[in-house]
């Protein structure tokens, strides 16, 4: 429909310039304007015509009131001299020095007025020995089967000349014993009076009472090296017996 009232209004301007059969002369300037009114109606009624011209001014105006993007804020790196100086500032700690460990069974155990001495080992198969002629009850360990006990004898000693009690369950330690540097072997609990682990008693001036610790070893095993290890709930320190 809409070709056909183009094609109307194209043969109605043409009528009108004709005037039935009459020649009219126009100026260059009335061609112009009459050219110009005939394209822009034809342009009107052109479903395939849209207008993409963009005024300037409307353009001008958006871009003007875009808010700017923020800028990032730069970051200042530090030069590895920095990081350097300050990695050369910083003070080492030597544990080793900081924490040095008790040297002796006495120092570890906080003990005052009483002092212990290794004075050797022994392999056994029953450990204590009992005399036909003992009347002494006593409670006797064996070795299992393939295996040999190894008791390792202290000598608690009296240091301040006067009668001191000695309780070594009150300090909640646990022994271990390590043979020729191999992985330490728990203390056995024993029910002996004079385990180093439960000993109480009196330590008086007349002379040392011995006391043992005692593992399990293997059968035809050559001691070479001991080292015992007290370990408590704060604290642990490792002593080379020989």
């Amino acid at each position: 429909m809409k070709k056909i009232k183009i094609l109307l209004c194209g043969i109605g301007i043409a009528c009108v310039l004709s005037g039935c059969g009459r020649t009219v002369e126009l100026t260059e300037e009335e061609n112009e304007i009459i050219t110009e009114y005939a394209v822009g109606l034809l342009l009107k009624y052109d479903k395939y015509y849209s207008n993409h011209l963009v005024e300037l001014a409307e353009y001008e105006e958006e871009a003007d009131s875009a808010e700017p993007e923020p800028e990032e804020e730069e970051i200042p790196e530090e030069s590895p001299d920095t990081e350097e100086s300050e990695i050369a500032d910083t003070p080492v700690v030597d544990m080793a020095e900081e924490e040095q460990q008790a040297s002796t069974i006495e120092e570890f155990y906080g003990i005052e007025g009483i002092g212990f001495q290794y004075t050797g080992y022994e392999l056994r198969n029953e450990y204590p020995e009992i005399t036909e002629g003992s009347m002494e009850l006593a409670f006797a360990m064996e070795a299992t089967s393939g295996m040999k006990l190894l008791v390792l004898r202290f000598q608690a000693i009296n240091l301040n000349g006067a009668e001191t009690e000695l309780n070594m369950m009150n300090y909640g330690t646990r022994i271990r014993v390590a043979v020729n540097g191999e992985s330490p072997k728990s203390a056995l609990s024993t029910m002996l009076l004079n385990d180093l682990q439960t000993y109480k008693g009196i330590i008086g001036p007349e002379g040392p009472v011995e006391l043992v610790a005692v593992i399990e070893v293997p059968d035809g095993t050559n001691v070479e090296n001991l080292s015992i290890i007290l370990r408590n709930d704060s604290d642990s320190a490792t002593l080379n017996l020989q």
